[in-house]
């Protein structure tokens, strides 16, 4: 791990607490990029969406290490739901839709209902099927990125966040075994450098 420190991991809570679903919901408000990137994906018309991971991560840490200016994304996931086609092209096809109206932003569009298709070949080790939107959310490699948002066509924001919105808003970084083996985690922490890019984050050991 290149000599970085890891703490242990204690008992985790899945309670959500409502005031940190309300400050999170207040955060998307005031993040324009993310509000434009939420009605672009609500125009592709999905039945079970949301923008998630990295997204979310790093608009609670930068705001709550006051970065002027938001932390560099390698993507913007777009997460749905669907059973009933599991091509490819279907990502491929919504991605470029994505791309045309915010040519900006690095979308990353995946059925999550497809997962367990390609999950062997680039993690090691089959997976079963999902079967809905919240159990994939749930899936995520940490609980503190196991965390989403999507918009309704009311305007109304909604977060999905199975495991709670502890670590997230406490910047702790803590392996979620359901799908991510101790192998890949430590290969995620050395890559992603939390600790580096947010002084205030702490890593749990696997």
């Amino acid at each position: 791990m290149g000599g970085m420190s890891l703490e242990k991991s204690p008992p985790h809570s899945r309670q959500a607490a409502p005031a940190l679903e309300a400050r999170l919901i207040a955060l998307v408000r005031q993040s324009p990029w993310l509000m434009q990137a939420l009605l672009a994906a609500r125009s592709l018309g999905l039945d079970a969406w949301c923008i998630g991971a990295g997204a979310i991560r790093n608009l609670v840490w930068d705001d709550i290490h006051a970065k002027a200016t938001p932390s560099a994304l390698s993507d913007v996931d777009l997460a749905y739901f669907d059973a009933s086609d599991l091509s490819p092209q279907r990502d491929a096809a919504l991605q470029a839709r994505l791309a045309q109206l915010l040519p900006e932003l690095p979308w990353e569009v995946i059925n999550q209902a497809g997962v367990h298709l390609w999950f062997e070949r680039c993690f090691g080790h089959a997976v079963p099927p999902l079967t809905s939107l919240q159990e994939a959310i749930a899936s995520w490699p940490e609980y503190a990125t196991a965390v989403a948002v999507w918009l309704d066509r009311a305007g109304q924001i909604h977060v999905l966040a199975p495991h709670g919105l502890e670590d997230l808003f406490s910047c702790t970084v803590r392996r979620n075994p359901i799908r991510v083996s101790i192998e890949t985690y430590r290969q995620r922490v050395s890559q992603k450098r939390y600790a580096e890019r947010w002084p205030r984050v702490r890593v749990l050991e696997a």
